[in-house]
């Protein structure tokens, strides 16, 4: 009973900052950008793996192709509240997502059962990808607020700063509420800039004068890279 289908087409640029590089950004460009419908949210997301975790085990290696599963709502949900189940994708930088929306309980019991009342080729997509990966299960939850905004000029241009980003993996239902382990310091900001084409001249001066510089950077990557530190320092329990 899916209401919207989205699908997604573009290059992601990501960027380590500070809270004062982030202010001075907004600051430099607030006359370019209004905030999206969804303003300033706290983000969960509930990222799926098989037992061995190929999928983000494969991602970190940085082939020329990857791909992620995840069940995304903006707020804490209840089981009644619209999530969108996305299937995000990367070919040689650029990044596709395909996602459709219906609430979070019938989600994540497809996600469970493969059974949901739902068609259209994106549904299909994501029958194929159940049937590709076996024993999909939840495997960690990634949170964050998140501020978001568009370009005025060209409302392709998407750009977001994450803060107090956490994640957890006991507890995965997102319904407990945003909480977990932190990824970043306090002062830590995650810029990412969303285009389908190249970053506009006006921005990049501006990130080069603030000496803002692209990294490469997977929250659901840093979460399982923290989470075999912590098993490794209890022996692999």
């Amino acid at each position: 009973m899916a209401k919207f289908v989205y699908t997604f087409k573009r290059y992601e640029k990501k960027f380590l900052i500070t809270k004062q590089q982030a202010d001075a950004l907004l600051q430099r460009i607030g006359d370019r950008i209004i905030p999206d419908k969804y303003g300033e949210t706290v983000i969960c997301n509930l990222y799926y793996d098989t037992p061995d975790y190929i999928l983000i085990r494969r991602s970190l290696d940085k082939p020329r192709y990857k791909e992620k599963l995840r069940v995304r709502c903006y707020g804490v949900p209840q089981s009644d509240s619209v999530a969108f189940i996305e299937i995000k994708k990367k070919f040689q930088k650029v990044v596709y997502k395909r996602r459709l929306d219906t609430t979070y309980s019938q989600a994540v019991n497809y996600l469970k059962t493969g059974q949901i009342n739902i068609s259209g080729q994106i549904k299909n997509e994501l029958d194929w990808f159940l049937k590709s990966y076996k024993g999909l299960r939840p495997s960690t939850a990634v949170f964050y607020t998140r501020k978001a905004f568009f370009a005025t000029e060209n409302p392709e241009l998407r750009i977001t700063v994450d803060k107090d980003v956490m994640w957890r993996r006991d507890g995965l239902d997102l319904t407990l509420g945003a909480y977990g382990e932190p990824l970043l310091v306090d002062d830590a900001r995650l810029l990412e800039i969303k285009i389908p084409g190249a970053v506009p001249v006006w921005l990049a001066h501006i990130l080069s004068e603030l000496n803002i510089f692209p990294i490469s950077y997977s929250k659901y990557g840093k979460a399982f890279l923290s989470f075999i530190k912590e098993i490794s320092c209890f022996g692999g329990k």
